[in-house]
């Protein structure tokens, strides 16, 4: 057989694989591409995040500070914070950046997965092996995030996240997911739900014992409303009804179980308080683990993915009506202003991100975003004209963490994509860009360095290209 002969019969076998995948009722076997994985290298490594200000120094003859709850600040802390930090110095070390993407075919289910972790010991990033059926890797050792263990430590930590990780060849610390873990929140409600455990449409009487400034005092709304303002508005005190509502039912462990059971054994929300539903410093979450989470909100035909131990996933994990309201709360999101920047509409500063439609619950007649105590300055109809996704999404932000995670779908007419993304970061509220101009007074502040808006604007172009 000629050497002609012999490479016309390896495309033809090639072709002929190929267009069974193409038009198979299989579910997808989305491992990781080592394209997609390479190109979300490249944007992560190209945002330069070593030139970001760190206003808070370390310092290494301190005493190691109290440990703090990790809350988002107030709208009106907020203002008072950033106007009294004028100056900072380089970041000392590589931050520590969690991405994942999860490209999706047209029924919803995984065509391919990257998931890239930066940090002081990879700097030029590293792609995390993902195994198929699973989405998943045993592969990294997680480690819980402490600030110090991150500033003093060259970024290793010390407490693992998951056994049996010792001899893992990536050692990780998994950056705080901030208000993000109020996904994890909104799953086990709705998983309750779906089992007739909590009604949706009952009020809920939330009577904090002991009282917690972040929680807010008694209040009694409908559990419907709570979760909305939970994940639209990012409201805490609905978190924290929704956490002791969990609690009352006894029910948080099991839910903790029930993802490690899905085969997304690195979320987890562990020591809250029973009695207010405070204290979130006991949330992970690995990117890749949470875009599994998505993916399952999401929906999609056929297995989404296979656990360890064979259990075949699908949307069916939760109910269409529960499926149906956690998206749709998604994508009535307040703050866009992570991986999506459209609430600054205008701006020379932060950079344009994700360029995503505002959901127009929020835009009052003059163009400008409310979002509860929130006020931005800014009329984004003219982002709106020119916007080209919808994105799902759910923010969060606390002194070192920056994070989001969502679905992004395009709008009729616009370049063809549709993919789950999560980024979680440990440059939070604490860390800026030397060109940050000053915050109009009066108005919402940018939270973080622009170079998470370049980034998202940065993996919406890979995931749009051909």
């Amino acid at each position: 057989m000629s050497a002609r002969t012999t490479k016309l019969k390896r495309i033809s076998v090639l072709c002929a694989a190929l267009t069974m995948a193409a038009t198979s009722t299989t579910p997808v076997s989305a491992s990781e591409s080592p394209l997609l994985a390479e190109r979300l290298r490249e944007a992560v490594v190209a945002q330069n995040f070593k030139d970001v200000i760190d206003l808070t120094p370390p310092e290494p003859s301190a005493p190691p500070p109290e440990q703090q709850d990790k809350y988002d600040p107030s709208p009106a802390e907020l203002a008072s914070r950033t106007r009294s930090r004028t100056d900072g110095t380089p970041l000392h070390q590589t931050p520590n950046l969690d991405a994942a993407v999860i490209e999706l075919d047209p029924l919803g289910r995984p065509k391919s997965v990257a998931n890239v972790l930066l940090s002081p010991q990879h700097p030029n990033g590293v792609i995390v092996p993902v195994q198929a059926p699973g989405l998943s890797t045993a592969q990294v050792r997680y480690r819980w995030w402490n600030d110090r263990e991150w500033d003093l430590n060259g970024g290793i930590g010390t407490r693992d996240v998951l056994p049996g990780r010792e001899n893992a060849p990536i050692d990780f610390s998994s950056p705080y997911p901030a208000s993000v873990l109020k996904l994890l929140v909104g799953f086990g409600v709705l998983r309750l739900a779906d089992q007739g455990r909590i009604d949706l449409e009952a009020d809920y009487a939330y009577t904090p014992a002991p009282a917690r400034g972040a929680c807010g005092g008694p209040s009694t709304k409908k559990v419907r409303q709570h979760f909305d303002e939970m994940i639209t508005k990012s409201q805490n005190e609905s978190t924290c009804a929704l956490v002791k509502l969990l609690h009352d039912l006894n029910a948080w462990d099991h839910v903790n179980q029930t993802f490690a059971d899905l085969g997304m054994p690195t979320l987890m929300l562990t020591g809250t308080i029973p009695g207010n539903g405070g204290s979130w410093g006991g949330a992970n979450m690995s990117a890749l683990d949470t875009a599994k989470l998505l993916l399952l909100i999401n929906g999609g035909t056929d297995v989404l993915w296979t656990t360890d131990n064979g259990k075949p996933i699908t949307a069916a994990e939760l109910s269409p009506p529960s499926r149906a309201f956690f998206l749709a709360t998604l994508a009535g999101q307040g703050h866009n202003e992570m991986l999506s920047t459209p609430n600054w509409c205008g701006r020379d500063y932060p950079s344009r991100g994700i360029p995503q439609q505002v959901p127009a619950r929020w835009i009052e007649p003059d163009g400008t975003v409310t979002v509860g105590d929130a006020i931005y300055d800014r009329d984004v109809r003219p982002c709106n004209d020119t916007a080209e996704v919808t994105f799902a999404h759910k923010t969060g932000w606390t002194s070192t963490s920056g994070s989001d995670a969502g679905i992004v779908k395009s709008l009729p007419g616009k370049a063809a994509r549709d993919y789950i993304v999560v980024v979680f970061g440990n440059l939070g509220m604490d860390y800026t860009d030397t060109v940050r101009p000053a915050d109009p007074p009066g108005v919402f502040p940018v939270l973080y360095t622009q170079k998470y808006a370049q980034l998202g604007r940065a993996i919406d172009t890979i995931m749009k290209a051909p």
